[in-house]
């Protein structure tokens, strides 16, 4: 069975950032196979491990949806988008790439879902660690996509507002009966030890983890980069490195 590890937070608090840091981290660390999993329809989590546009699942049942000719007789629908998912997985170097993708019409999400949280319990027993960058919001939470998951990470700026959707999510996880084994909040832009330690009581967390600001991180941002191409000295790279060594040691 993989690790599953999940990235939650509000949009443009740098969850998409962090997750493809922890993936281009676990590939780099070569310690088990690595699944990163867009699950957010904005869908920027390729462009930030620095991939072309890649099929979606949507891409996939909007063709199926345009086509339904192209369904082999012996299968069912069902049934062959998820092979169509599993064949078009992007494989690239040290990690694979599934993509959720912008559903179309408002009886879609649900379809969507469902369909993701399928291919998710098969995809996981193939994959040592499966690294999910969740939607801005909660939605994926409140839908259940995922049941459980290893470590639930949310990630928050340093503003009242941020660290207040933070807590939510950790309530939410909490009503819905959703089961994380361990709970971390990261704190982008932050560098406030002593205050970590009041919110990891606020939150009811296992830790609490800061990231510095990065000029280099924010010059990438405006420019629409990948962050595989930060160099070694960059504090962000470094800190979610130290993080990976806490949380999956390599002994």
């Amino acid at each position: 069975m993989g690790d599953v590890i999940v990235i939650a937070g509000k949009g443009g608090t740098g969850k998409t950032t962090v997750s493809a840091a922890i993936t281009l981290m676990l590939a780099k660390r070569k310690m088990g196979s690595v699944l990163a999993v867009d699950a957010d329809p904005s869908s920027n989590l390729s462009e930030a491990l620095g991939l072309a546009r890649i099929s979606t699942i949507s891409d996939i049942i909007d063709g199926v949806a345009k086509d339904p000719e192209s369904v082999p007789k012996n299968m069912g629908k069902d049934a062959f988008i998820e092979y169509k998912i599993n064949s078009d997985i992007s494989e690239n170097d040290g990690f694979d790439l599934l993509v959720m993708g912008r559903p179309e019409g408002p009886g879609c999400y649900c379809y969507i879902n469902n369909i993701l949280r399928n291919c998710l319990a098969k995809l996981i027993a193939n994959y040592r660690f499966v690294v999910i960058d969740n939607e801005a919001g909660m939605e994926h939470f409140s839908r259940k996509t995922m049941r459980s998951c290893d470590q639930l990470l949310v990630v928050s700026d340093q503003t009242e507002a941020g660290l207040r959707s933070a807590k939510r999510i950790f309530s939410l996880i909490v009503e819905l009966g959703i089961s994380a084994k361990r709970k971390f909040l990261i704190v982008n832009r932050h560098d406030n030890k002593e205050r970590n330690k009041d919110l990891g009581r606020e939150c009811g967390v296992d830790g609490v983890y800061a990231l510095p600001f990065d000029e280099q991180l924010l010059r990438l941002s405006v420019e629409g980069g990948s962050i595989s191409r930060l160099d070694k000295n960059s504090e962000v790279i470094s800190t979610i490195e130290k993080i990976g060594e806490e949380l999956w040691p390599t002994s």
